[in-house]
């Protein structure tokens, strides 16, 4: 191995945190060619994950800079529903191995490597009238640098309920809804203004009603989309939910 080699191979170990996958356009930053990348792998000095995405070998990689690297190959990927109000302490139980549920403007797959590290979901949703370049209410974690997106908690709110009758059961979600008392009705209310699930706007009415909860109060469904005057019904696992305007 060359000096000038090594010397790649040094500012690439110096300069990457350890857990942190890389592409090769990251390598291509450090000087290293793909061809060097090659020799790299095979010498055991670098582990390739899958085409263009390595790590250090015997890295046990970490969550975020993982979800960083998936945010740029899948867009307006971030952490959001049950996910993301568990991070803010929102839940009901704790599982075991809870499965991090992801959501994305674009249809697209989580790659193996990924979910061999982290068991996630992923799930293409439209909930808002946004662009995917600049999501409502959601950003880096606790606003630190480095951190995966995730949902503001109304915004993982509104995700979650969006899937009942679908993949989320309805007693859970009402039992979350009550224990987000704290969600700020401002931010709920913008959000609610351009959601474009009739049906999550009423549940997230219905259900904050129901616990009393001080948000609820503060909201005016007259100035929010509920649809039309006619109830909303659907038959699910759960049996029938019908919800009124």
């Amino acid at each position: 191995m060359t000096t000038i080699g090594k010397s790649k191979l040094n500012a690439l170990y110096t300069r990457l945190a350890p857990g942190t996958p890389l592409t090769s356009e990251d390598l291509a930053g450090l000087g290293i060619s793909a061809d060097l990348a090659v020799h790299y792998v095979r010498a055991g000095w670098l582990t390739r994950l899958t085409r263009g995405v390595f790590c250090r070998p015997n890295d046990t990689l970490a969550l975020h800079p993982s979800l960083v690297l998936l945010q740029h190959r899948l867009e307006g990927l971030h952490v959001g529903g049950k996910s993301a109000l568990d991070w803010y302490g929102v839940r009901q139980y704790v599982a075991q191995q809870p499965v991090l549920q992801l959501y994305g403007w674009a249809a697209g797959h989580l790659p193996e490597w990924f979910t061999e590290r982290f068991p996630a979901e992923y799930h293409r949703k439209r909930l808002f009238d946004e662009q995917p370049g600049a999501l409502l209410h959601t950003g880096p974690f606790e606003k630190r640098d480095g951190t995966a997106q995730v949902a503001a908690p109304e915004r993982a709110l509104l995700e979650l309920l969006s899937e009942v009758g679908v993949r989320q059961p309805l007693q859970e979600a009402r039992e979350l809804v009550e224990s987000a008392y704290s969600l700020r009705a401002s931010v709920l209310e913008e959000l609610l203004r351009r959601c474009t699930s009739v049906k999550t706007v009423r549940l997230c009415l219905q259900l904050g009603r129901e616990a009393s909860l001080p948000w609820a109060a503060k909201l005016d469904p007259a100035t929010l989309p509920t649809g039309s005057d006619r109830p909303w019904v659907s038959r699910s696992a759960d049996g029938l939910l019908v919800l009124k305007p």
